[in-house]
């Protein structure tokens, strides 16, 4: 047996994934969850709704032509971070679908934490995995987590630490919120990049932070006001941009005082816009992954599944 099946419900996408570990293949089938025009967002009683509408039928793109005899075990992401208490209800439809499959299938099932996932995809993506047997320090930034990990891998996995984070608005809210006051559609952040990269004007941005900590409500404030004073729609997401860049690389530079020099991997939706990637690979070499591993996604999940897998059912 050599298949991997992952599943992935957050707050804003559905995402399966399967991993062939005979030729190292990954085959994703994800879905944005529909979110209406102007709105920021989902509660999590449309995004259970959603995720139960459409899991199924990715589930059943994905598995279409594959021998579902091969697959060796199923991994889901149970929770948003890997810390006692951790929850949110949308993760349930993927654990709970994990588990009937598990069950009907007689395979195992392992579950993980979606910001786990996150990384994994990430060490993946990059063919980095190398680094679940090192130290390294990990940043997950999305809509929903601006957050910096001490991580340290075990060969199967990582364990986590908090590093730092965001002490009010997440990143991706902030590009969110910015993009809706131009009149781009949620998400916004591909449109808001398109835009930035047109600005030919000189920005300058001051990030606040607390010790390694950030503070980015002041991005929606001060983008408000630029948009108020007739700044063009090219300048006030470069402005956005450019201060989410600079709170971020303030926040590595304390953090590698603190922890000592480790290598910098950077995951989350927020993380593939291409000026904060492009600018972070050339200061600190970091290690970003391709797009469709930066983004919600599932093949982490299954990645792990995989790993963990092996480890069990070969140690000896």
């Amino acid at each position: 047996m050599s298949f991997f099946l992952g599943i992935d419900t957050s707050n804003y996408t559905t995402s399966t994934a399967l991993y062939d570990s005979e030729i190292g293949e990954m085959v994703q089938q994800k879905k944005l969850l529909p979110v209406k025009e102007g709105q920021l967002g989902l509660r999590q009683s449309d995004a259970v709704f959603h995720h139960t509408a459409q899991l199924h039928t990715l589930i059943e793109e994905l598995l279409k032509d594959v021998d579902t005899s091969k697959i060796a075990a199923i991994a889901a992401s149970s929770r948003p971070r890997p810390v006692d208490g951790s929850y949110m209800p949308c993760f349930t439809v993927g654990e709970n679908t994990a588990k009937i499959l598990s069950s009907a299938m007689k395979i195992p099932l392992y579950t993980f934490s979606h910001q786990e996932g996150h990384i994994s995809a990430a060490l993946f993506g990059s063919q980095r995995t190398d680094l679940f047997d090192k130290q390294f320090i990990a940043f997950h930034v999305s809509g929903g987590t601006t957050e910096a990990v001490f991580a340290k891998g075990f060969g199967t996995g990582f364990s986590v630490e908090l590093a730092a984070h965001t002490l009010d608005l997440n990143a991706g809210q902030a590009i969110d919120r910015t993009g809706l006051m131009l009149g781009l559609k949620f998400p916004c952040g591909p449109q808001l990049e398109q835009l930035a990269l047109k600005n030919t004007e000189k920005i300058r941005v001051k990030p606040t932070l607390k010790g390694c900590d950030c503070c980015l409500s002041g991005v929606e404030n001060l983008s408000k006001k630029l948009i108020d004073e007739g700044k063009s729609p090219e300048y006030v997401s470069a402005f956005c941009l450019k201060y989410i860049e600079q709170t971020l690389s303030e926040m590595t530079k304390r953090l590698l005082e603190k922890y000592g020099k480790h290598p910098l991997l950077f995951a989350g939706g927020v993380m593939s816009n291409r000026i904060i990637k492009n600018s972070f690979e050339e200061k600190y070499n970091a290690i970003f992954a391709p797009p469709q591993f930066s983004a919600d996604n599932s093949a982490g999940i299954a990645y792990l599944g995989y790993r963990k897998y092996n480890d069990v059912h070969t140690r000896v």
